[in-house]
């Protein structure tokens, strides 16, 4: 062979194995020619659902309305000062003073020289007494407030004390108050009181009689029994009314109109 033919072979077998090379060199250096292992694919799949799960909660996060996302309480509102509280309930406090009557006080139509207004109510022992009881003579109706108290005992200690006097001038004498039986006959048992005591806890002849009506105490108005006498003739009509009664010698004075009259 000459050399001719030498250098003309060398030529060709190097043109033909020179993009063998290339092209092995471009398979292994080309990402997309790269054979990847089992291990590195379960990394990058472990990688992309990661960064799809925190693309998901970003997403979920920037739709939630904003009463949802702020989970803060809000701040709270300042405290009032402790005010002064008084340790009496309303039902204390409404124990703690008489209850006044609401009702109006009722016009009276008896006058001196009318007609006396009839009535029947129980009285101490059980039995009931009537103005028709007593036809034909005086009557005597002394209206007390309350049984047992100081004013109200005198008095009615005094009727008692003049009560042969009256019967001898032929009159009768009744003690009226709205106060019950069994206080009634407590009253007359403690002071031996010989007078009949009427119970009017209604209040229909106190105020048939003008003996119910507006009060003061202690700078405090209240309806209430009015202390009051009347003397009611024989023929049925109004002889005398005291309104305003003084019990000091009030029995007394009573008794000296009877018999003149």
């Amino acid at each position: 062979m000459s050399k001719k033919t030498r250098k003309k072979s060398s030529k060709g077998s190097s043109t033909n194995s020179a993009p063998k090379a290339t092209t092995a060199k471009a398979v292994r250096g080309s990402p997309k020619a790269s054979v990847k292992t089992p291990a590195a694919k379960a990394r990058k799949a472990v990688a992309k659902k990661s960064g799809k799960a925190a693309k998901t909660i970003v997403a979920k996060a920037s739709h939630k309305p904003a009463s949802k996302q702020l989970k803060s309480k809000p701040s709270a509102a300042p405290k009032p000062e402790p005010r002064e509280i008084s340790t009496k309930t309303p039902k204390a406090v409404a124990k703690s003073a008489p209850k006044p009557d609401s009702r109006p006080a009722a016009a009276s139509s008896v006058v001196e020289g009318g007609k006396a207004p009839g009535f029947r109510l129980p009285r101490d022992g059980g039995d009931s007494v009537s103005l028709a009881d007593y036809a034909g003579q005086k009557l005597v109706l002394f209206f007390y407030p309350r049984a047992d108290t100081p004013g109200c005992t005198r008095e009615a200690i005094d009727f008692t004390r003049l009560k042969a006097a009256f019967a001898d001038s032929g009159a009768a004498v009744l003690g009226v108050s709205a106060d019950t039986i069994k206080a009634q006959e407590s009253f007359r048992n403690k002071h031996r009181l010989t007078v009949p005591l009427i119970s009017d806890e209604k209040h229909e002849m106190l105020e048939a009689y003008g003996a119910w009506g507006e009060k003061s105490m202690y700078g405090r108005t209240f309806l209430g029994i009015l202390r009051t006498t009347i003397l009611i003739a024989a023929n049925g009509k109004i002889a005398k009314i005291w309104r305003n009664v003084r019990v000091d010698g009030h029995a007394d004075e009573v008794l000296a109109t009877v018999k003149g009259t």
